[in-house]
């Protein structure tokens, strides 16, 4: 029998060089399906506009990307793993949920500042959010909002088993500026996929070609 591939993980991950590990999600499960809207992004061509605009785009499309994932605490605590015995999957939410949060230090610091005078307060920044999906999707992101959906509990309470929905938005070298790293990676990204799609093209050509 030939070896089976190796699974490899979806998974969420906030950059954070002050917290490196505090939202590093790997899904437990992938998910079965995946939903992805590409809107473009055209600068003309609407009713009453310049026809010679119509062709002409401002930039990449915008895409939102929906799924759901599941939690669940069972093989843990089949396991008898302390952290799921105490807490449940609370640890996991908790990271896809500080994806949200401006962080604690910064919303202190900043009440402080305001305290003592300090008339202009920098907003909280979340750190950069990719979305990694196999080696050809690994892209920047923004989480707009989860839905989270909690199934049973322990006696304590602690969710033990949840499905999550997730509401993202690519971001892409127009929102985060080319020579960031966000920028740089939606831009590899954009390369590869240009790659892939003059592959798809040569080989339909070949294939019609051929009958």
């Amino acid at each position: 029998m030939p070896p089976s591939p190796l699974l490899q993980k979806g998974a969420i991950i906030g950059l954070d060089p002050f917290n490196p590990v505090a939202s590093v999600i790997v899904f437990q499960y992938n998910p079965e399906t995946m939903t992805r809207t590409v809107t473009a992004q055209s600068a003309g061509g609407e009713q009453g506009g310049d026809r010679g605009e119509a062709l002409r785009l401002k930039g990449p499309p915008q895409e939102q990307i929906r799924l759901e994932v599941e939690l669940d605490a069972a093989d843990q605590l089949e396991r008898g793993d302390s952290i799921a015995g105490s807490m449940g999957i609370y640890p996991a939410l908790a990271a896809l949920e500080m994806l949200l949060y401006p962080k604690a230090l910064r919303v202190i610091a900043n009440e402080v500042l305001l305290n003592l005078g300090v008339i202009e307060i920098i907003p909280p920044e979340a750190p950069l959010t990719v979305f990694a999906w196999g080696v050809h999707r690994i892209l920047p992101v923004r989480l707009n909002s989860l839905t989270i959906t909690e199934e049973s509990f322990d006696p304590a309470l602690n969710p033990t088993r949840a499905k999550v929905s997730l509401d993202l938005r690519v971001l892409n070298y127009q929102d985060l500026g080319l020579p960031s790293p966000g920028g740089t990676l939606f831009m590899a990204h954009q390369i590869a996929k240009e790659v892939m799609a003059t592959i798809g093209s040569a080989r339909a050509i070949e294939r019609g070609v051929s009958t």
